[in-house]
């Protein structure tokens, strides 16, 4: 079920469902690195998923980051990604996601217009938030995931330590027509354009999702596009993030995507027309 508690329009009410119902099914298998070839996988259960989201929601709410603040997210497909995601629902924040591959000029554009006042990115991220000055007048709060260098703010470690090991379940009691998140075109065809979702919109894509593709738990889902992965938890499915540059979708090597789908019997595949390209091309010469 995808639908929150009658006093509460949340979508990441369905995480902590899905934690309840299947807590040792693995929510998400991670790349590790390759190695002869192979990539190696790490994995995390939905009970897991849930108390780590858990973690950072409280460790959000400590650091000042609450409810209505809005929060750009740079942060690339992985475990973090999923549990910060779900951790800034639960907390009540409104995310801001823009398609890193869209260019400098139109990201710091696409933020001016977002207006966030916490940033969440790895260190890079950071350094170019800095540097170009994405958005300085309304950023007042920063997380780091990797190394934290010259900027203030702290880093995802300490957000995990500010929400401790055991607390509370976080899930804040939002509206069916409050702002959820802030989510941004791709700009392919034209200036990415910022689109304003309500939570009640995310309850019912997860719901409709469900009913008109029949996705029931169990089912896995290789996310060569995350943005589209992040109803997985919802859903109930395993998602498995493959080997590759979700900016670069026609770059990535069709042997490590059949690796993915036939080590974890993937049944969904969302990908660009040039990944499906790519991955098809490899199919026909392999016979």
């Amino acid at each position: 079920m995808a639908t929150a508690p009658a006093d509460r329009c949340n979508v990441a009410a369905a995480l902590a469902e899905q934690a309840r119902a299947q807590p040792d099914t693995p929510a998400i298998h991670t790349p590790a690195g390759v190695r002869g070839g192979k990539v190696r996988y790490e994995s995390a259960s939905y009970a897991e998923l849930d108390a780590l989201s858990d973690r950072y929601a409280r460790g959000l709410r400590a650091y000042g980051i609450g409810r209505g603040t809005r929060v750009a997210l740079m942060v690339p497909p992985g475990l973090d990604f999923f549990a910060l995601f779900f951790a800034l629902f639960k907390a009540g924040t409104v995310p801001v996601l823009i398609d890193p591959g869209i260019g400098l000029k139109p990201l710091k554009r696409c933020l001016g217009e977002a207006e966030p006042e916490a940033f969440i990115g790895v260190t890079r991220a950071q350094a170019a938030r800095v540097l170009l000055r994405w958005s300085p007048d309304t950023i007042r709060l920063n997380v780091t995931v990797g190394p934290r260098l010259f900027w203030g703010g702290i880093t995802l470690r300490k957000l995990a330590r500010l929400g401790g090991e055991t607390g509370d379940a976080v899930l804040a009691a939002t509206e069916p027509d409050e702002m959820a998140a802030i989510l941004f075109t791709s700009g392919s065809t034209g200036i990415p354009k910022g689109v304003v979702y309500q939570h009640r919109h995310f309850v019912a894509q997860v719901d409709m999702l469900r009913d008109t593709f029949g996705i029931r738990p169990g089912e896995v889902d290789l996310a060569t596009f995350p943005p589209f992965a992040l109803f997985d938890p919802a859903l109930g499915m395993t998602t498995v993030v493959p080997e590759m540059d979700p900016t670069r979708p026609a770059q990535a090597d069709p042997r490590y995507l059949v690796q993915a789908i036939e080590q974890f019997g993937v049944t969904n595949l969302f990908g660009s027309p040039a990944l499906l390209k790519t991955l098809g091309r490899h199919a026909h010469a392999e016979g």
